[in-house]
C-alpha cells in the first residue's frame, strides 16, 4: 500500500463497504472455553432478524462507524500513527493521551460486524486501518503515539513529564489503557478474520509489557491508572495460551492498593486498598467495572475464591445501593465516579455511557460462572435503557453522561443540554461502536446439555451442545410485547435442557435487593405452552427450566404479561421521595417537554390514574407510549432526539 494514500483509501472504502456480502473462506478461530462453565454462543451462529435490535446494530454498522472514521481523520487520530512512524511530519494532534483507542474501538466494532456477516470490502477497510496503526508502533513493540511523537509534550496539561520517560506517569498517562484497548480489538479482529496482522502488533506490545512490568530489579513496579489492559491480556492469553499474559494481568490486579509496589493513586482509581479487600464500588465508574471484569476473569480462570468473593461483594453494593433505574452507574460528574450509597441524583446524575457498557461486560462474565439470571436482569435493564440512550436515532449524536432529568438549561452533556455530534474525549461514541455489533452474542449461552436463552429477540441460531446440534429460532415483538415464540429443530429426537430467562420485571422484582420495588404487585401470570399444550414450569436461578426429548418442529409459546408498572425507590434515596417512575416490560419511561408543553413541572401521577399504552409507528422510529389524561411518556432511551427541552424519569406522585 502507498502510505501517503492510506487515509484516503480508508475513507473511500467505506462508501461501498456494505455493497456486497459473500461467504468467507477463512475459518474463524472460536474462543476457548477455559474455566468459565458457561459459554456464550458466538455471534457468527446467531442470525438476528429482530425489529428492535437489528435496526440499531445496522445503524452503527452503516452510519456510526463511517461517521467516526471521518471524525478520527478530521481530528488527527489516524495522522498520529503516521507521524509517530515518521511517514508524515507534524506534532501530536488531538487533546487526549488515549486518542489512539478510538481507532482500536472502531476496528473492534467493525470486526464484530465481520463475524456476524462476512464482507470483503469491510475486511479490506480494516486492513488499511491496521496498516496505519502498525506504522505508529516502535521497534520494541511500544505503542502510544503521543509519547512517540514528542515524549516531552503530551497532548494535555495533566500528564506531567520527567525527561519524557516511558511509564513515568502511569496514573494518568494512559499508556497501558492504550495497550488494553488495542489488544482487545486485535483479538476480536483475529476471531473475525483469522488474520494475524493486528494480532501480531498486539503480541509484540504485550511481550514488551511482560518484559517491562514485574517485581524484578530491572522492571517497572506499577499498575495502570485506567484499567482495561487486564482484560485485554486475559483475552490474548485465551487466544495464544501464553500464560505470561494471564500472569501479568493478575500482577496488575494483585498490586492495586499495594504501597510497596508503587505510590498509591487513591480511591478514584480503585488503588487505595487491595482489590480482594474492596467491598464498596468507589471512584471512576468506568475504571471500576473494567477492573471488576478483570477480577472476574482471574476468579474464573484460576479458581480464585478471594477474587470471586470480592467481585460478588462489589456487585451487591453496585446493584443494591448505587444503580439507577435505567441500569446506569456512576452518579457524580466530579470524577465520573460512584457516589456514596444511595447517592442517586437525577439532574446531575452522570451515568457515563462507557460505564453502562463496562457493566454489561462485567455482568456477562459473572453469568458465565454461575448461570444466575440476576446478572442478565442487570444486562437487560442497561441495554434497553441507559446504554442505547447514549446513541441518537440518526446514529451521529451522542450522550457521554445519561441524566435522568433535564431542565433544558443545565449543560450536563459536556457543555450541552442535548446530544452532541462528538466530544474532545470521544471514548463513548467509539465504545458504542465497539459494543453494539456484539449484542447478538449475549442472547444464548451453553453448558453441557443446557441451552440458556438469556434475551428475547427475533433470530435464528445454530446451537452446539455436548451431545447434539440443532437450530433454534425466536419470533417476538419484544420489548413492546411479552409474547415469545420459540421453535426448536434438532436433527433427531434428543434430550437436552432448555433454560428460558424469567425476567425480573415479570417476577414482580425490579432488581436484586431493595433499592427499587413496584408500588403494586401484579397478579398477571406468565404462561408457557409446548406444541399448543399449556405446561406448568419450574424456575431455577431465574430460568424457566424444561428438560425433555426435543424433536424437530417443537414450538414453545412464552407469554410475559406486560402492564404499566409504577416503581418506587428505597427511602434512603432522598431525591426520589414521593415520586414514581414508569416501566412497561423492560423499558423505563420518561416524560419530555415536547410531548407535554403545558405546566411540565406540575405533572403528577395520581393513585387513580389509568394508563393507556399505544404503539406510535411514526414517533421516534416506532415506540410504545404511555398516556394518561395528564401526560404522555416515551421510552427513556429515545429522549432528546427532538431538540432541547425538559425531561423527567421520576414523577411526583399523589394518592
Amino acid at each position: 500500500m502507498n502510505l501517503k494514500t492510506s487515509i484516503t483509501i480508508v475513507a473511500s472504502l467505506f462508501v461501498s463497504v456494505y455493497g456486497q456480502c459473500q461467504q468467507r473462506s477463512k475459518k474463524i478461530n472460536a474462543p476457548q472455553k477455559l474455566a468459565y462453565t458457561i459459554t456464550p454462543v458466538n455471534i457468527k451462529n446467531v442470525k438476528l432478524t429482530d425489529e428492535f435490535w437489528l435496526p440499531i446494530i445496522k445503524k452503527v454498522q452503516e452510519k456510526t462507524i463511517e461517521y467516526a472514521i471521518h471524525k478520527c481523520e478530521e481530528e488527527g487520530r489516524l495522522d498520529n500513527f503516521l507521524i509517530a512512524g515518521k511517514q508524515k511530519e507534524g506534532s501530536v494532534k488531538g487533546q487526549m493521551p488515549f486518542d489512539d483507542t478510538d481507532v482500536y474501538k472502531i476496528i473492534e466494532g467493525a470486526s464484530n460486524t465481520l463475524i456476524s456477516e462476512p464482507n470483503p470490502k469491510l475486511e479490506k477497510l480494516l486492513d488499511s486501518l491496521i496498516s496505519i496503526v502498525k506504522i505508529g508502533q516502535e521497534k520494541d513493540g511500544y505503542l502510544t503515539t503521543w509519547r512517540t511523537i514528542n515524549p516531552a509534550k503530551p497532548p494535555c496539561t495533566w500528564v506531567p513529564v520527567i525527561e519524557g520517560k516511558r511509564w513515568e506517569s502511569l496514573q494518568i498517562s494512559h499508556e497501558l489503557y492504550n495497550s488494553g484497548h488495542m489488544i482487545e480489538a486485535s483479538v476480536v479482529h483475529f476471531e473475525a478474520t483469522g488474520k494475524r496482522n493486528f494480532l501480531d502488533i498486539a503480541i509484540k506490545n504485550a511481550d514488551l509489557l511482560v518484559r517491562t512490568f514485574g517485581d524484578g530489579a530491572n522492571q517497572v513496579h506499577g499498575v495502570p491508572g485506567h484499567q482495561i489492559v487486564e482484560t485485554g491480556l486475559v483475552n490474548l492469553y485465551r487466544i495464544t495460551k501464553n500464560k505470561a499474559y494471564l500472569d501479568l494481568a493478575k500482577y496488575f490486579l494483585d498490586n492495586r492498593g499495594n504501597p510497596k509496589n508503587h505510590k498509591l493513586y487513591g480511591a478514584y482509581s480503585q488503588d487505595d486498598i487491595p482489590v480482594v479487600q474492596q467491598k464498596e464500588a468507589v471512584g471512576h465508574a468506568v475504571r471500576a467495572v473494567y477492573m471488576y471484569s478483570g477480577m472476574t476473569d482471574i476468579a474464573a480462570l484460576e479458581n480464585n475464591t478471594n477474587y470471586y468473593n470480592a467481585v460478588n461483594n462489589l456487585w451487591k453494593n453496585v446493584v443494591t445501593k448505587k444503580m439507577y433505574i435505567t441500569g446506569g452507574i456512576g452518579s457524580r460528574p466530579d470524577g465520573e465516579a460512584f457516589g456514596e450509597d444511595y447517592e442517586l441524583p437525577n439532574l446531575t446524575g452522570y451515568n457515563e455511557t462507557c460505564a453502562a457498557i463496562g457493566n454489561v461486560y462485567w455482568n456477562h462474565r459473572l453469568h458465565n460462572i454461575s448461570g444466575n439470571s440476576d446478572y442478565f436482569d442487570v444486562i437487560e435493564r442497561s441495554l434497553y435503557n441507559g446504554l442505547i440512550s447514549g446513541l441518537s436515532l440518526d446514529g451521529k449524536k451522542f450522550f457521554y453522561p445519561n441524566a435522568l432529568e433535564s431542565d433544558g438549561v443545565y449543560k450536563f452533556n459536556r457543555g450541552a443540554c442535548t446530544r452532541q455530534s462528538w466530544f474532545d474525549c470521544s471514548c463513548c461514541p467509539t465504545n458504542l461502536i465497539r459494543f453494539i455489533p456484539s449484542i447478538p452474542g449475549l442472547i444464548y449461552s451453553t453448558k453441557k446439555d443446557n441451552l440458556y436463552v438469556n434475551l428475547y429477540a427475533s433470530n435464528t441460531a445454530k446451537i452446539a451442545l455436548e451431545n447434539t446440534n440443532f437450530e433454534i429460532s425466536q419470533k417476538t415483538n419484544y420489548p413492546w410485547d411479552g409474547k415469545v415464540s420459540i421453535s426448536v429443530s434438532p436433527k433427531k429426537e434428543t434430550q437436552f435442557i432448555l433454560k428460558l430467562r424469567f425476567p425480573s420485571w415479570a417476577r414482580n422484582q425490579v432488581l436484586s435487593g431493595d433499592l427499587y420495588s413496584y408500588k403494586t404487585v401484579s397478579a398477571a401470570k406468565t404462561t408457557l405452552s409446548i406444541n399448543g399444550k399449556s405446561t406448568a414450569f419450574k424456575v431455577d436461578n431465574g430460568y424457566i427450566t424444561i428438560k425433555r426429548k426435543w424433536k424437530k418442529g417443537d414450538k414453545i409459546i412464552l407469554n410475559f404479561p406486560m402492564e404499566v408498572k409504577e416503581v418506587v425507590t428505597n427511602e434512603k434515596v432522598a431525591g426520589n421521595k414521593g415520586k414514581v417512575s414508569l416501566e412497561y416490560g423492560p423499558i423505563v419511561y420518561a416524560i419530555e417537554e415536547i410531548d407535554n408543553p403545558t405546566a411540565f413541572d406540575k405533572i403528577t401521577i395520581r393513585g387513580n390514574d389509568t394508563f393507556e399504552v399505544a404503539k406510535e409507528p411514526t414517533l421516534l422510529e416506532g415506540v410504545n407510549t404511555i398516556k394518561t389524561k395528564n401526560f404522555k411518556a416515551i421510552p427513556y432511551y429515545s429522549w432528546s432526539n427532538r431538540g432541547v427541552g425538559k425531561m423527567k424519569v421520576w414523577i411526583n406522585y399523589e394518592k
